[in-house]
Order: C-alpha cells, then sequence, then structure tokens
C-alpha cells in the first residue's frame, strides 16, 4: 500500500490558510486532516463545517477529516456534504458503531475508525469489516505538538496484525507527535497514512518538510 502523507491544518497558520495549502501541494502532501473538536470530548475548540467547506474549495487533495466530538452521526451528512473524502469517528463515542462506518459509507465518503492510546483495539474487532482506514492516536488527542508515546508502534503493528488476521486491507493512519525521527518506525510496523502537524507547519519550508517526512519514512 502507497505511503501517504496529510499534513495537519490544526498546526497551521489560519491567517493565511490558502498560502498553506498551496505549500503543502508543492512539497506533494496527498491529503489534508482537517482536526475537528467540540469542547466535549477533547479539552479544545476548533474547527467545523464551514472549515471544511472552505477548504474543498482551496484544494483538490482529498479532506481526511477526524471527528474528536461527542455524537458525530448528527454531522455525518454536513461534513460529507462540506467535502470530507474520508472521516474519522471515534470508538469511544459511537454506541453503534457498525450503523455509523454503514452511514458513512453510504454518503460516499471513506469510513475510519479512531482509537485513543488507551483503547483496547479489540473494540473495532467485530466492526472491522467496515473500517476502510483505522487511525491509531499515537498522543492523547486535543492538542497539537504533543510527544508521541513510545508504545504507539507496538500498536500500529497489533491493528495491522488484527487487520490481516480478518483479510482485511484497510489503511492505518497514525495521528500525534509524527516527524521524522519516527516515521519509519510507524511505517515499518504497518502505517501507511502519515498525519504530521507541527513537523510539517511549524518549519520555515513547508514543501521541503512534506518531502523530508516521506523520505524519512521510506529511509530514502
Amino acid at each position: 500500500m502507497t505511503l501517504q502523507i496529510a499534513p495537519s491544518i490544526l498546526a497551521a497558520d489560519f491567517g493565511h490558510l490558502a498560502d498553506e495549502i498551496r505549500l503543502i501541494e508543492t512539497g506533494g502532501a496527498d491529503l489534508v486532516h482537517v482536526d475537528v473538536m467540540d469542547g466535549h470530548f477533547v479539552p479544545n475548540l476548533t474547527m467545523g463545517v464551514p472549515v471544511v467547506s472552505a477548504l474543498r474549495r482551496l484544494t483538490a487533495l482529498p479532506l481526511d477529516v477526524h471527528l474528536m466530538i461527542e455524537e458525530p452521526d448528527r454531522y455525518l451528512e454536513a461534513f460529507v456534504s462540506a467535502g470530507a473524502s474520508m472521516i474519522s469517528v471515534h470508538a469511544e463515542v459511537c454506541r453503534h458503531l457498525h450503523r455509523t462506518l454503514s452511514r458513512i459509507r453510504e454518503l460516499g465518503a471513506r469510513a475510519s475508525v479512531a482509537v485513543n492510546p488507551a483503547t483496547p483495539l479489540a473494540t473495532v474487532a467485530d466492526a472491522a469489516h467496515l473500517i476502510d482506514n483505522l487511525l491509531v492516536m499515537c498522543v492523547n488527542p486535543g492538542f497539537t505538538g504533543q510527544t508521541f508515546i513510545p508504545e504507539s508502534t507496538a500498536r500500529v503493528a497489533a491493528a495491522r496484525a488484527l487487520l490481516t488476521s480478518r483479510g482485511l486491507s484497510a489503511s492505518i493512519e497514525v495521528d500525534g507527535g509524527i516527524g521524522p525521527d519516527n516515521a519509519a518506525l510507524v511505517v515499518g510496523a504497518g502505517a501507511t497514512i502519515l498525519v504530521a502537524g507541527a513537523s510539517i507547519f511549524h518549519q520555515a519550508d513547508r514543501p521541503q518538510a512534506v518531502r523530508d517526512l516521506r523520505a524519512a519514512a521510506l529511509g530514502t
């Protein structure tokens, strides 16, 4: 499976968002990661449907929308209509995970489940056949610039083993503290999508930061 780089705009300069998007496009980014937080599931408030809609007008890159919110089912249609290409919902808040994933697919987006660092991967096992992407959080969600939890590499390997044991080839995404120093480790464990915020948008040369992350991940 091809490695994909998904810069997280949570770390971008929102005063120059169009410029930021152009810079990561120049660097060869594959996706735009959009963190939606409600101040309840996580202790932060960020962006919503209008920002996704604005991003859709700015770029042709797929929009990877990560819903760190309670009651995500209420907003699925709105985010897909705004331009989301993939939607991640958290296993911790979905009472009827099968129904939620099926609804995302019905709306025409890729269905993704996110699991926090302390959430057992077994939580999503029975719904694995409905997962297009499994998002393994490598930090406790809520803020950009956090330090990668070292045990995350083993969780990625376990996630890949879980999918493989069921004959599934869903992508595995990692988010939180990802940079050139650990990219090869998580890719070696089975990750195929790298979400990166500070390691791209907090660098002076955004395009080169995207290229450096990909090179580090692939060992080139």
